[in-house]
């Protein structure tokens, strides 16, 4: 726990001050991100809790802006702003209109998609929030004990500002543990076993309550589209297909000749079952280990015209870097194994800490193990409802990268 030397030690410059109603604290350092860790703060002031807003000083003095304050986690401040307003009700409220107006001019008139990012915690400059519109309902994920603390603010102006009086909210347990709070079950509102929602026309259902992250990757959205638009007439291979959304695309708007999809998730598999019959097309669900499937896959000689890898983050924190790294060249190296001359690889990484020429260069590894010529097609991410802070790249998570395997 960081010490609160007593607050006559510090006050801030005659140019930076002004009577903010929260607590301080000083840099000793400062960076050009939204997070600031632990060794890089001085002094805190006494009254300074967790979860907190608080005003940071650099260490000169001079104002540097307002953050949530954790003296327990690793990320001491989640920078949140840099103007000299102060942070309060009307702060965030003008943050959400901010997010919800551009989803709107994104999404909001397209009659037929109804599952989109609302809100990109840091992309959006509010750290530790991601909120997702589900037909009708809201799934928050919280990320940040700042913003758990105001967790009823938010609902209330998500909901003031979508119409949407719905919400679940989900935390992973890491992240819980970490920032230390825990999401009680009356948080949520109570939903169904599964709702169904539209994406570029297509329908799937959602489990909000059990699925993964908020119940549906609705950051690969663009890259489904794109992906539908190239499988005409190819045999598909959807690996780690968790729901469907992948090989739904591929068979109701792309015209591939064939389907499988294979996830080890049982309540994933026949959640895509369920999405297969909903969109009248037929899919191969396999219930099998991915690296399993792929090696058996391998051995027969079977192979396919194209081939999905949208694996699950297998790097979550710095100490998971090497092994999540070997199981990105493990998978890819299987996923080129069964793809025919000429076929079309789609590969994927959700995990934040793996750079983007850091999981290029593992995939071009793979192809290099088996002497496969890699052909880079294109490299993309998450869609435009998934923006992008300049000075916080790690909420780029999501890469894809296209290629054909000669």
């Amino acid at each position: 726990m960081m010490s609160n030397p007593p607050r006559d030690k510090f006050q801030p410059t005659i140019s930076a001050s002004q009577n903010y109603p929260y607590p301080w604290v000083r840099l000793r350092s400062a960076a050009a991100s939204p997070f600031i860790y632990r060794r890089m703060v001085d002094q805190v002031a006494p009254e300074a809790n967790p979860g907190d807003v608080v005003v940071v000083y650099d260490r000169k003095g001079d104002l540097f802006g307002h953050g949530f304050y954790h003296d327990r986690s690793q990320i001491a401040l989640r920078m949140i702003s840099y103007a000299r307003e102060p942070v309060d009700d009307a702060f965030f409220a003008a943050r959400i209109d901010h997010a919800l107006a551009w989803r709107k001019r994104l999404i909001g008139s397209d009659p037929g998609t109804d599952v989109y990012r609302l809100v990109h915690a840091e992309g959006d400059l509010i750290s530790g929030l991601i909120a997702e519109r589900y037909a009708d309902w809201i799934a928050i994920e919280v990320f940040s004990l700042g913003v758990f603390r105001r967790l009823d603010l938010f609902k209330r102006l998500l909901g003031e500002q979508t119409g949407v009086s719905r919400f679940v909210v989900r935390a992973d347990d890491r992240v819980e543990r970490l920032e230390g709070f825990h999401v009680p079950p009356e948080a949520s509102d109570v939903a169904p076993r599964t709702i169904t929602v539209r994406e570029n026309g297509i329908r799937f259902r959602v489990d909000l309550r059990a699925g993964h992250k908020t119940g549906f990757f609705c950051d690969q959205r663009e890259n489904r589209r794109r992906l539908a638009s190239l499988c005409d007439g190819l045999d598909v291979l959807d690996v780690c297909c968790y729901t469907g959304g992948f090989g739904v695309y591929a068979a109701k708007l792309g015209g591939a000749a064939s389907v499988t999809a294979v996830d080890l998730d049982e309540e994933a598999i026949e959640l895509a079952k369920a999405n297969t019959k909903l969109n009248e097309v037929r899919i191969q669900h396999i219930h099998a280990d991915a690296f399993t499937y792929l090696r058996q896959m391998q051995t027969n000689g079977r192979q396919f015209d194209a081939v999905v890898l949208d694996p699950p983050k297998f790097v979550p924190g710095r100490d998971d870097y090497q092994e999540g790294s070997r199981k990105y060249l493990d998978l890819n190296t299987l996923g080129i194994s069964v793809l025919k001359p000429g076929g079309l690889l789609l590969t994927c990484s959700c995990s934040g800490l793996v750079g983007r020429d850091d999981f290029l260069g593992m995939v071009r590894a793979a192809a290099g193990r088996l002497g496969r010529p890699l052909q880079i097609l294109d490299q993309t991410g998450a869609g435009p409802d998934h923006p992008i802070m300049a000075h916080c790249p790690e909420s780029g998570y999501l890469k894809a990268i296209w290629a054909r395997v000669l």
